[in-house]
């Protein structure tokens, strides 16, 4: 008995706390009612403080924003987080956004659109009008036919295969990558 209960309770509050969400991934927190120092207490696999300055840092493996990044950095910062271990997959993030492995352009797709700054996904080549020209403050894109990568607040998220006995997939990584050859884009007033 208590157990139904318990069962009952637990999917009332999923479907009202998911009931708005649209195709918002409802594991991304929504900062709009949070202050910014809490942000990290309630975000998944974030427990540290927000950094300093306006640089994204990365604390053991995550990525942590400044207090002071407009929200939607905040979100796409825990989009990129939620992303980490996921294994490289062909096409994955395309058919399902909370897919089992993500590709280059499925995994900037999944950010943008977990931050609010997208409504669907496209493949990498599609990056390259995507948004305003140059660099952004926050946000940057950098694409061309093929491949797609991002970084934010000066930290790239990239995704790609596995290679010299190195996991695949969607990762923070702190060293830059040449631009050349890409498009750089950003989105309007990131």
């Amino acid at each position: 008995m208590m157990k139904n209960f318990i069962l009952i309770v637990l999917a009332f509050t999923v479907a009202v706390t998911f009931s708005n969400c649209g195709s918002v991934d409802p594991r991304i927190p929504s900062y709009s009612y949070l202050q910014p120092t809490s942000v990290y207490s309630q975000s998944p696999g974030i427990h540290s403080q927000p950094s300093r300055g306006s640089r994204v840092v990365l604390v053991n493996g995550r990525a942590v924003a400044p207090a002071n990044a407009p929200v939607a950095v905040k979100r796409a910062v825990a989009a990129g987080n939620a992303l980490q271990r996921k294994p490289y997959k062909m096409g994955g993030g395309h058919a399902r956004q909370n897919d089992s492995g993500y590709d280059c352009s499925g995994t900037v797709s999944y950010v943008l659109r977990n931050s609010g700054l997208m409504n669907s996904t496209m493949p990498s080549k599609g990056f390259r009008s995507y948004g305003k020209r140059g660099k952004g403050k926050w946000i940057t894109i950098y694409a061309r036919s093929g491949h797609v990568f991002m970084t934010i607040g000066g930290l790239r998220l990239d995704a790609r295969g596995s290679s010299r006995g190195r996991m695949g997939g969607p990762r923070w990584l702190a060293n830059p990558r040449s631009s050349k050859g890409f498009s750089v884009r950003h989105p309007a007033g990131l």
